[in-house]
């Protein structure tokens, strides 16, 4: 994981809160590894993996877009 794609993922995350991210190329285990990586980094959840594709989740404390149940 390199600093622009932890750099294009807070930007995502700060404008949208929850984003999709490929990850192609690599086995469940890894892909597994790298999400927590990606989480670790950016401060961000994982709500749900499904093949390849990995759904983060991180509220922006200044302008919340989703609103979740208490």
């Amino acid at each position: 994981m390199t600093a622009a794609v932890t750099a294009e993922l807070d930007a995502a995350l700060d404008a949208h809160e929850l984003v999709k991210v490929k990850l192609a190329g690599a086995g469940r285990d890894t892909r597994r590894a790298w999400v927590e990586s990606l989480c670790a980094a950016s401060g961000a959840e994982s709500v749900q993996q499904i093949g390849a594709t990995a759904t983060l989740f991180r509220r922006n404390p200044e302008r919340p877009r989703i609103e979740l149940p208490d």
